[in-house]
């Protein structure tokens, strides 16, 4: 009888393995940076030629390894990281499977240089290899720590080296995954040279803020909002873009478990909705959002490379995360500001470092993340509030169009029209939900000409129309009448806006495309086209009116469109401005 069933020879079983755990060069810097932060490291330096196809040296100040744990490294599976299956349960490091390094050495030539300060005789090890194969052991006099050196990568798996990109898209692809670590470790020093040139040096620092502006400049640092959420033992500690800043280019969005980065384009959507209204259409707000989790409540064994992970309750982090960022916005610090020289992220002296859970299983080498306390943010925004709400007798319109409140921490203008939209969009929102605006009977009722699309228009969303105030009839052929309309103001052109919200809602905007429901987009448009239009003086009352309702919503520092409905000028920079700091 002929067997058709045989088992692979270890150098094919290892190259398969290879496939998984080493891609590219950029897989192999993250599964060797990550074992020297395992090992306590707080210093890791990366070096690459050509891409990290020639050459990658990692070399770290952590423990090091003994000579018996240097050539057991090597083997398949493995690990100092686990030891029973309830060991991945709660897995406390990045690196645990002990496939990472003889998935390397299998397709490449690969020396490893260790010493570990308890070993008995004093002097490391070196350790040569040749795809797989040990070629060398060898005493060498170094330092603590473990300096591992990849050359020709796939120089025995062809197939695999063609599907490899140029040189500098591979580059790029190594700084992304090293700056991955580096935000989930600004408690680590790193350094990434490429050909002999410095791409990346980044100091250890005990803060994410100062991390971000180390890699993007402290002016994109320093215009970031700390937000924080908890819920059911699942915590959220990050910082996002300020409304006025979030462009439609480049995205930084970074996500974090328990120190480990990880890919979820669904944990990122759930951020962008927490900006729904405050940010223009195909705005891509900047996101570093640090989660811890129970063990149990997340899987991080799910990816070959674990680059993705699997959470228990996915609607609750997604759900925890849009609260999050939504409250962040609400804060007087989301709002637009003059001032040139911005603070960075508010800090404390209690601070989440290590971000450990209850049982002590994240890993020692996390971020050390500084923000107030949930108590002293309450107070800061207690505060807040009620010296906003003091300000009567303090406010002047500028230009019929901008009222300038006077705080004690300086000036906020406000855009008049902007602010008048956001009170007017939640006001509608909330009485959808509880029935709809009352109008008011019209004596004279309007008759209004209306084209085809239009009438579909109507038709299609009468009852909304109603619920907003519009009393809306046919009145024959191209025609309808309106017996009732509502009254937001004074100034209130119930044709001029009754026209204009048609029209919007039959051609379709930005705004009305990025509506999330028939309810929203008739309140953006509503709010679009009702709100005091800019050019409209307003007496004292009409201005504190306006200012007191602004506050009152849950996003007062923004309009449906994305803009700023407010802007803060400081005392500092007008200080600095007229020369007295």
């Amino acid at each position: 009888m002929t067997r058709r069933i045989h088992i692979l020879p270890d150098t094919v079983a290892n190259q398969i393995a290879a496939g998984e755990a080493v891609e590219r060069p950029a897989s192999v810097v993250k599964e060797l940076v990550e074992n020297a932060l395992d090992a306590l490291a707080t210093q890791v330096d990366v070096v690459i030629e050509r891409g990290g196809k020639q050459r990658i040296r990692v070399s770290d100040n952590g423990t090091g390894m003994s000579r018996e744990d240097a050539l057991l490294c090597f083997d398949r599976h493995a690990t100092s990281k686990i030891s029973v299956v309830s060991d991945l349960e709660g897995v406390g490091t990045l690196g645990f499977r002990g496939e990472a390094l003889s998935s390397i050495v299998a397709v490449s030539r690969t020396t490893v240089e260790t010493f570990d300060a308890d070993e008995a005789s004093g002097v490391g090890t070196r350790v040569a290899t040749d795809a797989g194969r040990i070629t060398a052991i060898d005493d060498f006099p170094r330092q603590r720590g473990t300096t591992v050196e990849v050359r020709n990568l796939f120089f025995n798996a062809p197939a695999r080296a063609k599907f490899l990109k140029a040189v500098g898209p591979e580059t790029r692809v190594i700084s992304e995954a090293l700056t991955g670590l580096a935000l989930a470790n600004p408690n680590v020093a790193f350094s990434f040279s490429s050909n002999g040139k410095v791409l990346l040096e980044l100091a250890a620092t005990g803060e994410v803020s100062t991390r971000i502006g180390q890699l993007w400049g402290n002016e994109k640092a320093s215009s970031l909002l700390v937000v924080t959420n908890s819920e059911a033992g699942l915590e959220l500690r990050g910082l996002v873009q300020r409304p006025d800043q979030v462009k439609s280019g480049i995205r930084r969005g970074y996500l974090f478990v328990n120190g480990r980065p990880f890919r979820a384009t669904s944990l990122l959507r759930a951020g962008d909705r927490g900006y729904r209204t405050t940010i223009p259409v195909g705005g891509r707000p900047w996101m570093f959002l640090y989660l811890t989790v129970p063990g149990e409540g997340v899987d991080v064994n799910v990816h070959p490379a674990k680059a993705e992970v699997r959470f228990r309750d996915q609607n609750r982090v997604e759900s925890l995360i849009e609260e999050a960022v939504k409250s962040a916005l609400s804060t007087e610090e989301s709002s637009a500001t003059f001032d040139t020289q911005l603070t960075p992220p508010p800090k404390t002296e209690g601070s989440v470092s290590a971000l450990k859970s209850a049982d002590d299983s994240v890993p020692q080498a996390q971020m050390a993340f500084l923000i107030p306390g949930v108590e002293e943010v309450e107070a800061e925004e207690a505060e807040g509030f009620h010296e906003l709400a003091s300000v009567r007798q303090r406010l002047w319109q500028a230009l019929d169009t901008y009222i300038i409140a006077e705080t004690r921490d300086g000036l906020l203008i406000i855009d008049q029209h902007s602010a008048h939209e956001r009170i007017l969009f939640q006001r509608l929102m909330d009485a959808f939900e509880t029935g709809g605006e009352e109008g008011q009977r019209l004596l004279f009722p309007l008759t209004i000409r209306l084209t085809e699309l239009e009438l579909a228009c109507i038709e299609e969303l009468s009852s909304l129309f109603l619920r907003t105030g519009f009393e809306v009839e046919g009145f024959g052929g191209e025609t309808v009448i309106i017996r009732t309309a509502p009254n937001p103001h004074p100034y209130f052109d119930a044709e001029r806006a009754f026209r204009e919200m048609v029209h919007e809602l039959t051609h379709g905007s930005e705004l009305v495309r990025s509506a999330r429901n028939q309810h929203e987009r008739i309140a953006m448009t509503f709010a679009c086209k009702t709100a005091i239009k800019a050019g409209q003086k307003l007496s004292e009352l009409e201005m504190q009116e306006l200012f007191d309702q602004l506050f009152a919503t849950e996003l007062p520092h923004h309009d449906v469109h994305g803009r700023p409905t407010v802007v803060r000028l400081s005392t500092e920079e007008l200080g600095r401005k007229f020369g007295r700091s």
